[in-house]
């Protein structure tokens, strides 16, 4: 688990620990990987990009700064990371990864407890994309999830559909568990999900992954004109709806006008804080709100939900469900409206 590399404080995991042993000497159950890119999750790059107001050069350095200090990459305002691709290295005799070197790699585990250490000052990144090209070596663990990436997609690709892969695979089964139940119980009517940020990378995903599991209807949610007509261009949900998401009301309103009900399942794939109570009432009473954003509020979805009187399901996403990076990976060369989505993003970074 990589308690032999905790620093401090003393007795806590990896993720939870302040700083990590980075040295590269690799134990019998490691695995080391020459690090070739990062990809920053959403909520950390949008915290950096918010504090430095967009400024490369200042959020480059920032990100530099962590990683000398902690021996990982954590954000410590939003506590989360991201993940990496690379080569593997060297594994240990004892590894039970099943990685051996010059295969190439993504993490499926976080950055935020992956000894880490950069070697080139990030030169080729101007701190301006959430995905970073860069050289140095990361530590892998017995307990972490790494996957070979397949050769029939373009790395950069792999990593960003890779990075919010856990997304689908939970809406998929938080969907299928709702659309069981319904035929169990004779229930005729179809099952609706509601996704905020739809047109991002895990809403995108999560949006085919409810279709595919048996929703009736969905919307996705966005913020602006120009992310409703990429959505509906895709095809990807049966409306669109835009609303803020930090607005209770209105992203509720918003919700229940598009379904003609409120949500079933209700996902939340955005990268801001302040969504939690318009996740809650977008909900219908017994339904399932997934918080999959590390900008969420966990305190503030249980009080809200307490205040509201909403008797909903609040679901992590822990971004680890058996299969998932398959599943993600399936969707990206099966669904021409998620690749489309996915490129788009890319160019844009």
């Amino acid at each position: 688990m990589g308690l032999h590399r905790v620093v401090e404080p003393a007795g806590v995991l990896p993720q939870a620990a302040w700083r990590l042993d980075a040295s590269p000497v690799v134990g019998p159950n490691e695995v080391r990987v020459r690090v070739e890119r990062l990809n920053l999750d959403a909520a950390s790059f949008r915290q950096l990009w918010d504090k430095h107001g967009g400024d490369g050069e200042r959020i480059r350095a920032e990100v530099l700064e962590i990683v000398a200090a902690r021996g990982k990459m954590q954000n410590p305002v939003t506590g989360s990371g991201g993940m990496l691709i690379g080569t593997v290295d060297e594994a240990g005799r004892r590894s039970p990864l099943g990685l051996r070197p010059g295969d190439r790699v993504a993490s499926l585990v976080s950055l935020t407890l992956t000894p880490l250490v950069l070697t080139d000052g990030l030169a080729r990144w101007d701190g301006r994309s959430e995905q970073v090209p860069c050289a140095g070596y990361a530590i892998l663990f017995a307990r972490s999830i790494a996957a070979v990436l397949p050769t029939d997609l373009d790395p950069e690709l792999s990593l960003a559909v890779l990075d919010v892969c856990g997304a689908p695979a939970l809406t998929a089964r938080v969907v299928g568990e709702r659309v069981a139940r319904r035929r169990r119980e004779a229930d005729p009517r179809p099952v609706t999900v509601a996704v905020f940020g739809g047109a991002g990378k895990s809403g995108s995903l999560s949006l085919v992954a409810a279709r595919r599991a048996g929703a009736g209807r969905t919307v996705g949610v966005v913020p602006v004109v120009a992310e409703r007509d990429a959505l509906v261009a895709a095809g990807l949900a049966d409306v669109v709806a835009v609303a803020d998401a930090r607005d209770p009301v209105g992203v509720s309103t918003a919700v229940t006008t598009a379904l003609g009900v409120p949500a079933d399942v209700t996902v939340v794939c955005v990268d801001v804080p302040g969504c939690e109570h318009g996740a809650v009432l977008a909900t219908e009473d017994g339904g399932t709100v997934v918080f999959f954003s590390m900008a969420t509020s966990f305190a503030a979805a249980a009080l809200g939900a307490e205040g509201l009187a909403a008797d909903v399901t609040m679901v992590v996403g822990n971004g680890y469900v058996p299969g998932h990076a398959e599943l993600a990976l399936d969707l990206v060369r099966s669904e021409p409206g998620v690749r489309g989505l996915f490129a788009a993003r890319l160019a844009a970074d």
